[in-house]
C-alpha cells in the first residue's frame, strides 16, 4: 500500500536557535559553548533514542570531539582571530540545534519517530553537512594545537567530510509492517493478533495497555496540532488509520483493564525540530515565494516557475504581477513544469527526502486507503467495546464507555456505527445508573457526541428509559461535568422539532436546566440557557417555562448578566411571542432593564436579541405594557443608539421598537397584571400561539 511520509518539516525553530549571547568575552563564550556540548556528551551515558540511535550517538561523538578542540582553547586562553569567533558562533548554534533534535527524538513517541524515519535522519545529515562546512574554514594552524588534539580535530574533518545520510532499514521494515496492518484492515480483513502482538509487543516494546494509549494521545495531538509534517490530506489520513489500528491493538491484546492516571505515561510534547538547512537545496527546486522545495511546480505566463499551492495563493490575494519580475500575469494559466518536477523526484531520492508530489497520484489513493482502513479498524474496535460494555466488570464498562466517547468524538462515520452496533445505546443507558462517577460521565457524553448524528437522536429518544435516565443525570449527576453534559445531550435532542415536546413534557427536566441555569458552573449555565432557548422555539412550550420558573431564571441571567444574558435574552424573545409571557415579562422593572442593558453593552448578537425581547415584549403585550416599557429609565436612549449604530437585524428591531414605543393608538388591552409581581405559574389564560422558528446551533463535542 501506498501511504505518503511526511513531509519536510520547515517549522521554524525556536528565536533562541537563530541567536548567540551578547556582551561576552571570547573565553566566557567558549566556556558557555563548552558547557552546552558537555551537557549533550554527558546524554551519551543515559538514555538515548529507541529509534535514530545510531545517528544520535555519532553526532554526540562529533561534539566529544569538538569538546576536546574548545577546552584546549580555554586552558591556553589565546586570544581568537575574528574569523575563529564567527566560526565559534555558528558552532554555538549548531550545538544548540542539536540538542534540540536530540529532545525531540527522546520525548517523540516510537510510532511517530518510525513514521519520520527518513526525514529525522535527513536533519541529521544537515548537521554533519554544517559541522563539515564549520570545520574547513575554521583556522586550525592559528591555534597552535598539540599534536593529539590537532589528530582528533583532522579525523572529525575526514569523518564528517565523507558522512552519507544513514537511514535504518529495520526501521523501515517495521513501519513498513505497521502500515500493512492498515492495508488489511482497508481489504475488509481483521491482522492476527499473534501478529499485533509480535509487531507492537516484541519489536516496538509497547508492553502495557498505557503504552498503547500513551502513542494514541501523542499521535492524536500531532493531527490536533497540524503542525509540520501532518499538514497534507495523505499525512493525516495516514495517522488516523495508525490510531484506529493501535486502538484496536490495544483491546485486542489487553482487553478493557483499566489504567490509572496515575500509572500512565505523560506524553510530553517535544520542541519544534530545527529547520532543514535551506542551502542545500538546489536552488531552482525551491518556490522563489515560499523558499521551500516545490511540490507541484508549475510555470505562469511570465516564464517563471512557482509551486502551484503559494502562486495561487498570491493570485487569489488580489496580486496581478508576477513576484520575481513584476511583468503583468494575464489570466494566470497555469502550466506543470513536468521537467523540474522530475529533477526534483531524482534529488529527492538521492537525498533521502520525502517528496509527495501530486503528480504521482499517490496521496490521494493513499488518503483515500488510509482513510477506508481506519473505518474498518474502528468498526471492529467498536464490536470489542459493546462486548464489554455487556459482559465486563464496572472497571471495564467504564473504559469501553470512555473509548466510545472519544471514537463519537474524532468523526461521524464512528457515531454512525456506533449508533447502529446493536445495543449500544442501551448499554450506555444503563451505564447512567452507575455510582462511578467516571464511568456515568463518560457514558452521557458518549449519548452526547453520538446524538449528533440525526439518525443517533432518534436512537435514544426512542429507547425505553434513556430520556428520563439523562435528566435523572442531570438532576442527581454524581459530578458537575455529568450534568453539563445531560443538559447539552438534551439540547442536541431538542434539535429536531418533534422531539422538543417529548423533552419539555418529560417530568423534572425543565426543572433541572432551570437548577442548572441558577446554581451552575459558567458551563453548565451556558448548557442549560442554549437547552432553554432550543426548547423555546417550540410553540407549545411556554407553558411549561412559565410553571417551572425557566422565565424567572432567563429573566435572573439577563439582570444578573453572570455570563449567559445574551443567550438568556435570545430565550426571553420566543417566550414573549405568546402574550402571558409578554405581559410578565413587561410588568417586571427589573426584566426590561435587565434587557436594555445588554442592548447598551452586550455584542453584536446580543443586542440583536434583547431589541428583539423588548419589541416582542411591546408589539403582543399591547399599549399598557409598552408604555411601561417606555417608561423604564434608559431604555428610550438605548433603542435609539441601536437604531443608528446597531447591525442590520438589531437596527430593524430597533426601529420597530422605537415605533411602537412612541405610537398613541395601541391595540387591544393587555390581560391585567398580576397582584403579586410578574410570576405568572398559575395563570390558565388560553392564547392565540405564535409560529416560532428553530435556532440551529452546534453542538460541541466532548
Amino acid at each position: 500500500m501506498a501511504v505518503a511520509v511526511a513531509n519536510v518539516m520547515r517549522k521554524p525553530p525556536p528565536p533562541s536557535a537563530f541567536f548567540t549571547p551578547a556582551g561576552l568575552s571570547d573565553l566566557s563564550f567558549l566556556k558557555l559553548l563548552a558547557a552546552m556540548a558537555g551537557d549533550i556528551v554527558s546524554a551519551d551515558s543515559g538514555e538515548m533514542p529507541r529509534y535514530q540511535r545510531r545517528n544520535a550517538r555519532c553526532l554526540v561523538r562529533r561534539i566529544r570531539t569538538l569538546v576536546v578542540l574548545i577546552e584546549f582553547l580555554i586552558e591556553t586562553r589565546r586570544p581568537l582571530p575574528s574569523s575563529a569567533v564567527l566560526c565559534f558562533k555558528e558552532l554555538y548554534i549548531v550545538v544548540h540545534r542539536a540538542r534540540i533534535l536530540l529532545e525531540y527524538c527522546l520525548q517523540s513517541s516510537r510510532l511517530w519517530l518510525l513514521l519520520r524515519n527518513r526525514e529525522i535522519a535527513g536533519y541529521f545529515q544537515d548537521l554533519e553537512r554544517e559541522i563539515s562546512t564549520l570545520l574547513d574554514v575554521l583556522p586550525l594552524s592559528d591555534f597552535c594545537l598539540t599534536a593529539d588534539v590537532r589528530e582528533h580535530v583532522e579525523l572529525l574533518r575526514r569523518q564528517v567530510g565523507s558522512s552519507r545520510i544513514y537511514v535504518d532499514y529495520e526501521d523501515e521494515e517495521l513501519w513498513i509492517q505497521v502500515l500493512s496492518f492498515l492495508e488489511e484492515f482497508g481489504k475488509g480483513r481483521i491482522p492476527d493478533v499473534s501478529d499485533l502482538k509480535s509487531t507492537f509487543t516484541d519489536r516496538i516494546g509497547m508492553m502495557e495497555a498505557r503504552d498503547f494509549e500513551s502513542e494514541i494521545e501523542f499521535l492524536q495531538n500531532q493531527i490536533n496540532s497540524h503542525e509540520g509534517a501532518v499538514d497534507t490530506e495523505a499525512d493525516l489520513a495516514t495517522i488516523g488509520g495508525v490510531i484506529a489500528v493501535v486502538r484496536y491493538s490495544r483491546f485486542s491484546l489487553f482487553g478493557a483493564q483499566e489504567v490509572k492516571e496515575s500509572n500512565k505515561r505523560t506524553t510530553r510534547r517535544p520542541p519544534p525540530l530545527p529547520v532543514r538547512d535551506i542551502s542545500a537545496l538546489p536552488k531552482d527546486f525551491c518556490c522563489p515565494i515560499s523558499l521551500e522545495l516545490m511540490r507541484d511546480p508549475v510555470v505562469v505566463p511570465t516564464g517563471q516557475t512557482y509551486d502551484r499551492h503559494f502562486i495561487t495563493q498570491w493570485i487569489a490575494g488580489g496580486h496581478q504581477t508576477c513576484p520575481n519580475s513584476g511583468q503583468n500575469l494575464g489570466n494566470a494559466v497555469l502550466i506543470p513544469n513536468c521537467a523540474i518536477r522530475s529533477l526534483i523526484s531524482h534529488w529527492c531520492a538521492a537525498n533521502g527526502v520525502a517528496n509527495n508530489s501530486p503528480a504521482t497520484g499517490s496521496i490521494s489513493a493513499s488518503a483515500s486507503t488510509a482513510s477506508k482502513a481506519a473505518l474498518e479498524a474502528n468498526r471492529a474496535t467498536i464490536c470489542i467495546l459493546v462486548h464489554h460494555l455487556s459482559t465486563g466488570d464496572n472497571a471495564s464498562k467504564a473504559t469501553a464507555a470512555r473509548e466510545l466517547r472519544m471514537l463519537a468524538k474524532i468523526g461521524k462515520e464512528n457515531r454512525a456505527m456506533i449508533g447502529a452496533e446493536e445495543q449500544a445505546i442501551s448499554f450506555l443507558n444503563l451505564l447512567l445508573r452507575s455510582q462511578n462517577p467516571t464511568a456515568q460521565e463518560n457514558a452521557v457524553t458518549a449519548l452526547l457526541n453520538l446524538s449528533i448524528n440525526d439518525a443517533n437522536k432518534t436512537r435514544i429518544i426512542t429507547q425505553p428509559g434513556c430520556l428520563r435516565s439523562i435528566i435523572r443525570v442531570l438532576r442527581f449527576g454524581l459530578t458537575p461535568e455529568s450534568k453539563e453534559n445531560a443538559a447539552a445531550t438534551l439540547f442536541s435532542l431538542s434539535s429536531i422539532q418533534e422531539y422538543k415536546k417529548r423533552v419539555v413534557e418529560e417530568p423534572g427536566g425543565v426543572e433541572a436546566l432551570v437548577w442548572l441555569l441558577k446554581r451552575g458552573r459558567l458551563r453548565g449555565k451556558r448548557d442549560a440557557v442554549v437547552a432553554l432557548f432550543n426548547l423555546s422555539t417550540h410553540p407549545e412550550s411556554w407553558e411549561r417555562m412559565v410553571g417551572s420558573g425557566a422565565v424567572d431564571a432567563l429573566v435572573g441571567a439577563v439582570v444578573e448578566e453572570d455570563g449567559v444574558a445574551e443567550e438568556a435574552a435570545g430565550a426571553l424573545a420566543l417566550l414573549a411571542r405568546q402574550r402571558v409571557v409578554a405581559v410578565m415579562l413587561g410588568w417586571e422593572e427589573g426584566a426590561v432593564a435587565g434587557l436594555a442593558g445588554v442592548m447598551r453593552v452586550g455584542s453584536e448578537r446580543g443586542r440583536e436579541n434583547a431589541a428583539a425581547a423588548l419589541h416582542e415584549i411591546c408589539r403582543r403585550g399591547g399599549a399598557e405594557v409598552a408604555e411601561r416599557v417606555a417608561r423604564v429609565p434608559g431604555v428610550a436612549r438605548v433603542v435609539q443608539t441601536v437604531a443608528v449604530e446597531g447591525t442590520k437585524r438589531a437596527r430593524r428591531k430597533a426601529a420597530a421598537l422605537a415605533r411602537l414605543l412612541q405610537r398613541r393608538e395601541w391595540g387591544p388591552m393587555p390581560l391585567p397584571a398580576p397582584a403579586s409581581g410578574w410570576r405568572g405559574a398559575g395563570w390558565g389564560v388560553e392564547t392565540t400561539t405564535g409560529e416560532m422558528s428553530p435556532v440551529a446551533v452546534p453542538v460541541a463535542v466532548l
